[in-house]
């Protein structure tokens, strides 16, 4: 009995799809689920210039449509197919092995990038399961994702480092110029980054502990752990979300910042939020810009979180809340917290234990949710720019002087990248 056998019987979908046997030294498989795409070619070509020293590798696409998909996605399907098997024919490799799935018939309930992911991370897994080899590396792209040469030697380097590592978001930018996109689309793209450093930044100095890109294209796991943690949701969207979540709050997940991801910054209608639609939107708006959460939002929650951490570090009655922000309190009250909380106290008895406790319900989805919640009371929304200035501002990370958006974006890369410390996590 393999190890991923009773995750295959329990949730698995459907059946083995590569029947020829694996490598036996085979130790990182690259999923690329791929729906309508042309930009194939260039994410195939880039793995193919990656240093395989020490590697033994397969990239397994899974091209994929539903049965009621428009004509014109199967149609870019099928020359997709013919394109990419000719391709690997005339780029034979050492190192690395390609297989090309497809399914032009998935059910349209379910059909969209989540089922897609879970349907190629599980068949690598069963490569896996083949080979008893539970540390196998599971890396999960996008079919128009580009790569550095040292991705596949640094992600299996990053998990040999340390052995306690189960999963990682890896370090990722998007272009920002070129001759392949307009300029408002290059803006956008910026803009969209910005967004997403400037969140997850925000939400690490309220003290929240697992806080980590959730980006579907740069994410890697190990064979074992992804069946441990139910494998990937089906969802339409956001199944990475909630994929590391499950991973990220059990202390083992990780930051990759030796490589680096490419994702590519084009529209999309594939998934109901994310990168494609937020773009479209950027670039439909009557003016470009993007809003994002308002910092007071932030400041507000962690002082809240500072409240809890005191009271479980001293094992006294929590106090009341009555000092809190009026918002915070309705948000309280419409999650049960004082139930929650109940129970919490009931079932710790440390203040370790309590706080781990505590960070498994006031989650990366309730902190978002309290965001939202938020803007009904007096913390709208605000430009991007704005709001990650006053975060660099209140950190002694920028001067008061104007900054443009390229300036500070590239002050949070450098933040994500580890290069500057902002807020470590507490």
């Amino acid at each position: 009995m393999g190890f991923a056998e009773g995750y295959l019987q329990r949730h698995g979908y459907g059946t083995c799809r590569i029947l020829s046997p694996p490598d036996p030294g085979l130790n990182s498989i690259v999923t690329i689920p791929c729906h309508n795409e042309s930009g194939l070619l260039k994410s195939l070509d880039s793995l193919f210039k990656c240093d395989t020293s020490g590697i033994r590798a397969e990239i397994i696409i899974f091209i994929n449509a539903s049965g009621q998909d428009p004509e014109a996605v199967h149609r870019q399907n099928r020359e997709t197919f013919m394109q990419t098997g000719s391709w690997v024919k005339n780029h034979p490799h050492d190192a690395l092995t390609v297989h090309i799935l497809s399914d032009d018939k998935l059910p349209l309930k379910d059909a969209g990038v989540g089922l897609a992911r879970k349907i190629v991370m599980d068949e690598a897994v069963r490569r896996f399961d083949r080979l008893n080899k539970t540390d196998g590396v599971i890396l999960s792209l996008d079919a128009d994702t580009l790569v550095e040469p040292d991705y596949l030697v640094n992600t299996l380097l990053h998990f040999r480092s340390d052995p306690s590592i189960e999963g990682c978001s890896i370090y990722f930018e998007h272009p920002l110029e070129g001759d392949e996109f307009s300029d408002a689309l290059y803006n956008a793209i910026a803009l969209y980054e910005l967004h997403l450093r400037y969140y997850l930044r925000a939400i690490s100095c309220t003290g929240y502990p697992y806080a980590f890109h959730t980006v579907g294209s740069c994410i890697g796991v190990k064979a074992e752990a992804y069946c441990r943690y139910g494998g990937m949701s089906k969802r339409k969207g956001g199944e990475d979300f909630y994929f590391i979540q499950k991973v990220a709050q059990n202390g083992h997940f990780s930051n990759c910042t030796s490589t680096r991801i490419i994702p590519s910054p084009r529209p999309s209608e594939r998934v109901p939020f994310g990168t494609g639609p937020a773009i479209k939107a950027i670039l439909s708006g009557p003016e470009p810009g993007f809003l994002t959460h308002n910092p007071e939002s932030f400041e507000i929650i962690a002082g809240f979180f500072d409240m809890i951490r005191e009271s479980a570090a001293e094992r006294s009655l929590l106090p009341s809340f009555e000092t809190l922000h009026p918002g915070l309190r309705e948000y309280l009250s419409k999650i049960n917290f004082s139930d929650a909380l109940a129970e919490i106290v009931s079932n710790t008895a440390s203040a370790p234990a309590f706080m781990k406790r505590f960070w498994r319900f006031f989650n990366m989805l309730r902190i978002l949710k309290y965001l939202h919640h938020m803007r009904n009371f007096g913390q709208a929304d605000i430009p991007v720019i704005d709001a990650s200035r006053q975060l660099l501002e209140k950190r002694g990370l920028m001067d008061k002087n104007p900054a443009g958006l390229p300036d500070i974006l590239s002050i949070y890369r450098k933040i994500d990248r580890g290069i500057i410390s902002v807020c470590p996590q507490q």
